[in-house]
């Protein structure tokens, strides 16, 4: 029978606001929906959400971890577990992770980390077992299933302890987004197709990939590249659009906090990644926002879409697709009318709030062996 439980959170919510709402949404959901009792450490200060945890009923505690092994980061996190009962004490990042671990030795409740990144979590690497491999763990939720792939994948692991919770999005977040006039504020002509690229500056992105596949376009496609985030300016890339036909059609518009709000007012968005996503933000805003999508077929994306009908979904790495996408989605209008409209129901379908927050509901009850 299905219980409400008390949950000590550790994360960190100094990231964007739209960053951190979906988490947040799960535990004002499980609140709400659930009656769960909910605690987040985190700093207050730069942080982002607050406000809606607190009204949601979620209390907090202005704490968090300052590093990974210090004696002050452990016993913190071990003064809150002994000053009230707790059933689960879920780990969000690094640093709560090492020290969230230590704090629990002894302790008799379950130890849940979370992993919302594919890969990097080797069997042989010992400072994996200060983290999730760590005997202390319980549980593992995972962002997607390509997550859960990659844990289950080590050799040793007990492949019980991944749960794949996704974080889903309320189509709420999206009802009063005002579409920015890209004319006035960079000066694109509207009568060009605009192609958003919402990123920052990693190598995953696969921003090389586009960079090359964009110096290969035909003329005459009538395409603007809006490039939004930090560190996407780089000399490469320059240089790529430089020797291109869009050598003069194209937006370097640094990191936005309204980046939504350009998401919006584009025609198309693309993210050309080629490894580890776990479950892209940007690309379940972009058709939330009901924007058509090309994405790459990486294991953190595969669910987000089906091919040709919700969104265009590429071989990650393959410079010949990519260019090929791009040029159909700027040569099919009735494509681009199709796609955006259907991936926004595919993803109201599978990725809402609410439908998140009862699977994370479903995955403690199971590590507390409720169910």
């Amino acid at each position: 029978m299905a219980q409400s439980l008390s949950i000590l959170v550790v994360s960190d919510y100094r990231d964007s606001y739209h960053a951190v709402r979906p988490e947040g949404r799960w535990f004002t959901g499980l609140v709400k929906d659930y009656g769960y009792r909910i605690t987040l450490m985190t700093r207050r200060e730069g942080a982002n959400y607050l406000d809606e945890l607190e009204a949601g009923g979620v209390r907090i505690i202005d704490w968090h971890p300052a590093s990974k092994f210090g004696r002050a980061d452990a016993a913190g996190i071990r003064q809150e577990l002994d000053r009230q009962h707790y059933d689960v004490l879920h780990l969000f990042n690094n640093k709560s992770i090492v020290a969230g671990i230590r704090a629990a030795k002894g302790w008799p409740g379950k130890v849940v980390t979370y992993r919302g990144y594919t890969g990097n979590v080797h069997w042989w690497d010992p400072s994996a077992y200060f983290q999730h491999l760590n005997r202390r763990v319980d549980a593992i939720i995972c962002v997607s299933q390509a997550v859960k792939d990659a844990f289950d994948a080590l050799p040793f692991f007990d492949k019980d302890k991944t749960i794949v919770v996704g974080k889903g999005h309320d189509p709420a977040w999206y009802a009063d987004i005002v579409p920015a006039n890209l004319e006035e504020e960079f000066g694109i002509d509207l009568a060009q197709l605009t192609v958003i690229i919402l990123a920052n500056a990693r190598r995953m992105k696969g921003m090389d990939y586009l960079g090359t596949a964009i110096r290969r376009l035909p003329p005459d496609l009538g395409l603007h590249f809006l490039f939004v985030g930090r560190g996407l300016q780089t000399p490469e890339l320059e240089s790529d659009l430089a020797d291109s036909y869009y050598s003069h059609s194209y937006t370097f518009a640094g990191f936005r906090t309204d980046a939504l709000r350009l998401l919006a007012a584009a025609d198309v968005s693309l993210l050309p990644s080629v490894k580890g996503e776990g479950l892209s933000k940007v690309l379940l805003e972009s058709m939330f926002l009901g924007r058509p999508t090309v994405m790459t077929d990486i294991g953190g994306n595969r669910g987000l879409g089906i091919d040709g009908k919700t969104a265009l979904i590429i071989p990650a790495r393959d410079e010949d697709a990519l260019l090929a996408a791009m040029v159909r989605i700027a040569e099919e209008a009735p494509l681009r009318e199709t796609l955006g409209p259907a991936g926004k129901a595919y993803v109201t379908e599978h990725f809402q709030a609410d439908k998140t927050v009862r699977d994370l509901h479903e995955a403690y009850q199971r590590v507390c062996g409720l169910v």
